[in-house]
């Protein structure tokens, strides 16, 4: 399996194709989750080649946005199975790579540690001091499909945020209690007047 060549492809591939009003599903967020990937996958004790499945899960789970934007998980597993084998990496570790990318479409169900992990690093961000920062890339983002006001945008990540949770013990421990922060702030957004 050739780690290092097959992130190379993707990443020149995303940055390559990636449409520019993406400004959520972009580079920015694939480095983002590759690194909270990374991050857990130490704290969860993931060693080997399940860490570089889950790195490389990590790297295509958002590569079907060069297609669309509809089903854009199901196009992810299609382009890791075209590409994947030309770096060695065998069916099995496709199939593996694939569960963990469907386990990150909303709701998230994950099945195993490895999709867990995955799952709460492409929400990582609802934990964080940047939280208002990236949220403010999917507004825009979502904007480009059709518009919405600030209310209803608010509307939608309390329902979201009221409705997520972290799977892993390392996620629930680091990123819990800023996500309820978070969302409290959010709530005071709605309710000032």
């Amino acid at each position: 399996m050739q780690f290092k060549e097959a992130s190379t492809f993707i990443m020149k591939k995303l940055r390559k194709g990636l449409p520019e009003y993406l400004s959520y599903h972009s580079i920015a967020h694939i480095k983002d989750v590759y690194q909270a990937a990374d991050m857990l996958a130490d704290a969860e004790g993931i060693k080997g080649e399940d860490k570089k499945l889950l790195l490389i899960a990590a790297l295509f789970h958002d590569s079907g946005f060069l297609v669309q934007q509809k089903d854009h998980e199901r196009i992810s597993c299609e382009i890791a199975a075209e590409f994947l084998p030309n770096y060695g990496f065998s069916d099995e570790q496709i199939k593996k790579i694939s569960g963990m990318i469907m386990a990150t479409k909303i709701p998230q169900t994950p099945h195993n540690l490895l999709e867990q992990i995955i799952c709460d690093a492409d929400l990582d961000y609802l934990g964080r001091d940047d939280f208002f920062k990236i949220g403010d890339t999917l507004y825009a983002e979502l904007n480009v499909y059709s518009f919405m006001d600030e209310d209803k945008w608010n509307r939608l990540q309390i329902d979201f945020m009221e409705k997520h949770h972290y799977f892993t013990a390392t996620a629930q421990k680091l990123r819990k209690e800023k996500k309820e922060q978070n969302l409290q702030l959010v709530r005071s957004k709605l309710q000032a007047p």
